[in-house]
């Protein structure tokens, strides 16, 4: 009895400050990628002359790089057990990149440093989320990594929201633009290396190699399906490339086509932080569900056609998908999978997802310029009844409400 009156006052547990740094180098990186990729479709398709399937492929495999070379990174994070020093390599990367934007004369170059700058996101992207499962306690991760996502999302809105004005200052000038976007892409590098230490547990542990057979069996049914969910919610969120071009479809003038990004993050933003707070004390499963149907709401109403009315709504709906879901599958992968595989188990989930997003992507810029916007959106809401379907044939391994 007094052990139950004691569990009871205990203080409820906070979120560490090291989570909330890392959000803070989110946001900044995100700011400085956001100026650029808010503007990167318009630029490619008005400056140099590339169609709606040029941006689907170069998205797509941008995307997908990401995600590809998370895998490798999450793998090397857990054989060494340090994560920072591979976060930080990430950044540094991203941030280096930011210029050849400025300077690219044609579609090839705006590929190659995409490709650069989402390499960067690969190498960063596994461990810092599994620095996040390291930092935090069981009671609070879905809290924790929805606060981050919702740091990172904030700077997703406040880069558009910045393209936007200096686009209206400069005269719709892309490249005063891209330069401007190196500065906080820096000072995310600079906070990283400065306010964030490695868990004692990782800078002294043992090093072993996380990809034997042995090791691997390790991630059992759980985190399968999880993967497998994943990768099917990524076919049906295909390249938000593709709402600045709607936005564009739908008579927004250039200089303003980024605030839609801006109310898509700001929603965003706004649902990620309580959404993970929620999925610390309710069931998972009702939350995808949820992030599922909002998805295809948002796809029918793009699908349809009208101005910027219809382009607001639907790019809010979207975001609040992107709040109800992306934190909770991350959460998911960190429950599922023993704590040394953490890197691995997120690297081997976004390789997965990367080829889902390439095959996406490429499928959404095929369907735009043979079909049109409507076919596009509409594909999406046929894959997110799949996922839905996947979701009422989940195996009875995956649990319906958290850990207590």
């Amino acid at each position: 009895m007094q052990a139950q009156v004691d569990e009871r006052r205990r203080p409820p547990e906070r979120i560490p400050a090291g989570v909330w740094v890392l959000g803070g180098v989110s946001l900044l990186m995100d700011v400085s990628s956001e100026m650029i990729h808010a503007l990167l479709p318009l630029f490619m398709v008005t400056a140099l002359g590339a169609g709606a399937l040029t941006v689907g492929v170069v998205e797509g495999l941008a995307e997908s790089t990401a995600l590809v070379v998370k895998v490798f990174s999450g793998v090397l994070s857990d054989a060494l057990g340090r994560r920072k020093a591979l976060a930080v390599a990430g950044y540094a990367l991203g941030a280096a990149t930011k210029p050849l934007f400025a300077v690219a004369p044609s579609s090839a170059v705006v590929l190659a440093a995409r490709l650069l700058d989402r390499v960067g996101k690969g190498v960063r992207g596994a461990p810092r989320d599994a620095l996040v499962a390291d930092l935090t306690p069981p009671a609070v991760r879905g809290a924790a990594f929805g606060l981050r996502q919702s740091l990172d999302t904030v700077g997703a809105f406040l880069g558009p929201l910045a393209a936007t004005g200096l686009m209206l200052l400069w005269a719709g000038d892309f490249r005063r633009v891209f330069w401007v976007a190196v500065i906080p892409g820096a000072l995310s590098v600079l906070l990283l290396a400065a306010g964030v230490r490695e868990p004692e547990r990782h800078a002294g542990a043992r090093r072993r190699n996380p990809i034997r057979r042995e090791a691997l069996r390790r991630l059992g049914g759980e985190y399968r399906w999880v993967v497998a969910l994943g990768a099917v919610f990524t076919l049906a969120r295909f390249s938000e490339a593709f709402l600045v071009l709607r936005a564009r479809q739908g008579g927004i003038p250039l200089a303003l086509v980024p605030l839609v990004m801006v109310a898509m993050n700001l929603v965003y933003a706004l649902v990620a932080y309580p959404a993970g707070r929620l999925s610390d004390r309710a069931g998972h499963a009702r939350l995808l569900a949820a992030g599922l149907a909002v998805l295809v709401a948002a796809d029918l109403v793009l699908a349809h056609e009208g101005g910027w009315p219809v382009v607001v709504a639907g790019v809010a709906l979207w975001g609040v998908h992107m709040g109800l879901t992306q934190g909770l599958l991350a959460s998911l992968v960190a429950e599922t999978a023993p704590p040394d595989l953490r890197g691995t188990a997120f690297g081997v989930f976004n390789l997965v997802s990367g080829v889902a997003m390439l095959i996406a992507s490429g499928l959404a810029g095929l369907l735009w310029d043979r079909l049109g916007p409507a076919a596009t959106f509409r594909a999406g809401a046929a894959f997110c009844a799949l996922a839905l379907a996947g979701l009422a044939w989940r195996p009875v391994g995956l649990r319906a409400a958290p850990r207590g």
